[in-house]
């Protein structure tokens, strides 16, 4: 019944990072076209997506070129976070 449990917790928590994934890509890709800011769309993606940059960028400095790679950082973090508990739950069973 525990491992059942943590299984299920395992599977959502891994299914968030792979959903945030894919909304970090989606916001880096719509900030390329300049969308309207008024969008309810566009404005759930900032608030989903800001925190986060946010607070890579507190501590590295992102932006190269004219070009921010905060995204490219966070979706590098989240891969890492994947795999490493992934890999944690492979060997708890």
């Amino acid at each position: 019944m525990i491992n059942a449990l943590l299984s299920s917790i395992f599977t959502v928590i891994l299914s968030i990072i792979f959903l945030y994934k894919w909304i970090i890509i989606i916001s880096a890709i719509l900030s390329w076209v300049r969308p309207d800011p008024y969008n309810p769309i566009v404005q759930m993606l900032y608030r989903l997506t800001e925190p986060a940059y946010a607070l890579i960028r507190r501590f590295i400095p992102t932006v190269f070129g004219g070009m921010d790679l905060a995204p490219i950082i966070l979706i590098f973090i989240l891969i890492f976070l994947e795999t490493f508990l992934g890999r944690l739950f492979m060997g708890m069973m």
